[in-house]
């Protein structure tokens, strides 16, 4: 698969995925990039290189449409950077496939609960905060797993805060804007552990999700709460049901 109009055609659309629902990039270019048989921690290493440029797009793009909760956003930025470094490192030595059985029964527990929520949603609600969670641990937790899975800061932050009760415009935005310092992190990490990226599949993801990210971030805006629930819940639930089956 040396054709860069693959990769493009794939950073398009995960990042439009990614911008709109604030997850998946990583979990969905991964996979593809695994699929085309690129080792998992070049796979891994390629596709948080693109993300360097496309979530600063991304963030940037989402302050701007005032989709970002700043006081979540520095809460995220912090224990995410430290949890993307841990889980560099760690799968730069041993194999992180062992860990995605337990990352896809979390995600799918999750996907159900938000779809949940969205059934038993009255038609007219706004925000309510149903649980406090500490989000400097959620970001440590969100980073180190996005590390070693090859993705997944989207899937288990965004997941957890709209199955809580947040609003998931901010929430789809902080987290957005803070993927990009747990990237860059991720990236400096990779550099210094492990020098071997897939250049071709960087540089087309890299082109692919630059063009989306705008777009993406304009969708977050203009769509419906209820709807954009019911997209998350539904993507977090398929996501984690191919993580548990290819794992399995």
């Amino acid at each position: 698969m040396d054709s860069i109009w693959i990769y493009i055609i794939v950073g398009f659309v995960a990042q439009i995925i990614d911008g709109a629902l604030g997850m998946a990039y990583g979990v969905f270019s991964n996979s593809l990039l695994l699929a085309f048989g690129i080792p998992p921690a070049v796979s891994s290493a390629s596709v948080h290189f693109a993300e360097t440029f496309t979530t600063l797009i991304s963030g940037v793009s989402h302050f701007k449409l005032g989709n970002v909760d700043k006081s979540l956003f520095k809460k995220l930025v912090v224990a995410g950077v430290i949890g993307a470094v841990v889980g560099t490192y760690i799968l730069s030595n041993i194999d992180g496939n062992k860990i995605k059985p337990f990352i896809g029964i979390y995600l799918l527990l999750m996907g159900i609960r938000i779809l949940f929520k969205v059934i038993n949603m009255h038609k007219h609600s706004d925000e309510k905060i149903t649980k406090r969670r500490h989000f400097a641990f959620l970001g440590l937790v969100g980073g180190f797993l996005d590390a070693i899975g090859g993705g997944g800061w989207g899937p288990v932050v965004t997941a957890t805060l709209v199955s809580d009760g947040k609003n998931p415009r901010k929430t789809i935005g902080s987290v957005n804007a803070a993927e990009f310092f747990v990237t860059v992190s991720t990236v400096i990490t990779f550099t210094v552990f492990l020098t071997a990226f897939n250049w071709t599949a960087a540089f087309g993801l890299l082109i692919g999700g630059g063009v989306a990210a705008p777009l993406a971030a304009l969708v977050t805006k203009k769509v419906p709460t209820k709807a954009l629930m019911t997209m998350v819940g539904c993507l977090i639930t398929f996501v984690s049901l191919r993580m548990i089956i290819l794992s399995i």
